[in-house]
């Protein structure tokens, strides 16, 4: 199956809005091994929204409009599919009803526009909205399929997750074909030196599939198998996986689309009954605010301190005067004693530390990305490491958090 994701809106076009849903969207369709190979933006006007529909039918298969769905005017999504369709739209009791009620606990009157919100294909289905009011609609009709959904991102995500990704995997499972997908996680390595040292791999590639997707500072590898059945899917899933994992295994640091190196290193340290605490000079609290993202950081982390000025380092976090004066801030041995002194303050069983300058201008001589990432443990020698970043100011610090994360779980791990 081939598809193809519409969305609707001027806003969109205008720069306004970032187009978040369609990038959402497209991760999930990979994930159902469904291809997307186009993906329009159009404003909301009805004869350029038929325009692109009939260009989208002509090559895909499954039409996806991502907004459009709303009580006003320029909300014409549904409209104007249902017309060039040449289908019937009819209400939905139940989600009237609801609309109804919501005006009703806000002390206000439902307009009648609201009630376009209600509205489904008649010889389609409707997916329920339960964070927000517009429902979303499917239809199959000669031989190509349309679902609509909205825009909002919030009710799209909900949506998409709890209705609309369970009733796409049940058609393949209707067409007694499952498919499976998995992603593998990689830090360290580059997309091209990945791709490069599974070369012979990927050029054989048949069932499953592989793909890899640079990210923000890492690369994932996205393994698609089918069969005829759940097993079958996994099983040759994991024979890719441990060949894959046989040559840069080395480099991988989990499996889940959603998964993270924070989300890692925390499991890790749950597992392992240990704390951790931060001493961040470059990095300005970046390292603590991405451990917290994690659920699970109230077990692990009790806290930790920004210690950017020499005045801080010295009198607040303790780092001796002499190392100060003799190595610097950008040094091996500051570093050290950063995490040294975390470590006591904070009474945790190992702790991070980051020093070092962010650019744009050097600090004490030392070009813009050179970072040095220090480790503390109980019982342990203390050591730093040293690296040299090329990115612009922000980049050297999420690469500096990145990295830190990365040290961190091949430590924990015995690497």
């Amino acid at each position: 199956m081939i598809a193809e994701i519409i969305s609707v809106g001027t806003e969109l076009l205008l720069g306004q809005i970032v187009n978040t849903n369609a990038a959402y969207i497209a991760k999930k369709l990979a994930q159902l091994g469904i291809n997307t190979y186009y993906q329009t933006v159009v404003g909301d006007n009805e004869e350029k929204l038929i325009q692109t529909i009939k260009i989208a039918e002509e090559r895909s298969d499954l039409l996806i409009f991502i907004g459009g769905l709303g009580p006003t005017p320029d909300d014409l999504t549904k409209e104007t599919v249902a017309k060039h369709l040449e289908e019937p739209l009819i209400l939905d009791a139940a989600s009237l009803e609801n609309i109804r009620y919501y005006f009703e606990q806000q002390g206000r009157e439902m307009s009648s526009n609201n009630q376009k919100q209600a509205v489904y294909f008649q010889n389609g289905r409707f997916f329920k909205n339960s964070v927000g009011h517009a429902i979303g609609t499917y239809l199959q009709k000669n031989e190509k399929a349309y679902l609509l959904v909205p825009g909002p991102p919030k009710e799209m995500i909900k949506m998409l997750d709890e209705e609309i990704v369970p009733f796409l995997r049940s058609l393949n499972e209707n067409k007694e074909q499952f498919i499976l997908s998995n992603t593998l996680r990689f830090y360290g390595i580059g997309e091209s030196t990945l791709v490069d040292q599974l070369a012979s791999i990927i050029e054989n590639q048949t069932n499953p599939t592989v793909a890899a997707y640079a990210g923000s500072y890492e690369v994932s590898l996205r393994i698609t198998a089918s069969g005829p059945d759940d097993a079958s899917c996994k099983e040759r899933m994991e024979k890719m996986k441990e060949e894959i994992l046989a040559v840069v295994g080395d480099y991988c640091y989990g499996e889940g689309e959603d998964n993270s190196l924070a989300n890692v290193v925390e499991t890790i340290l749950v597992e392992k009954g240990l704390k951790i605490s931060a001493a961040e000079s470059l990095t300005g609290g970046l390292f603590q605010s991405t451990l917290v993202s994690v659920p699970q950081c109230g077990q692990v982390f009790p806290g930790g301190i920004v210690s950017y000025e020499e005045g801080i380092k010295r009198d607040v976090l303790g780092v001796p005067e002499e190392i100060l004066e003799k190595d610097g801030m950008v040094s091996e041995a500051c570093a050290i004693s950063m995490a040294e002194k975390c470590l006591e303050m904070f009474r945790t069983d190992l702790a991070i530390s980051f020093t070092g300058a962010a650019g744009p201008d050097s600090l004490e001589g030392n070009p813009p990305g050179t970072v040095w990432i220090g480790i503390s443990q109980v019982g342990k020698e203390s050591f730093a490491r040293k690296y040299r970043f090329m990115h612009d100011r922000e980049g050297n610090r999420e690469r500096s958090v990145q990295q830190g994360l990365d040290l961190l779980r091949r430590l924990l791990e015995g690497k």
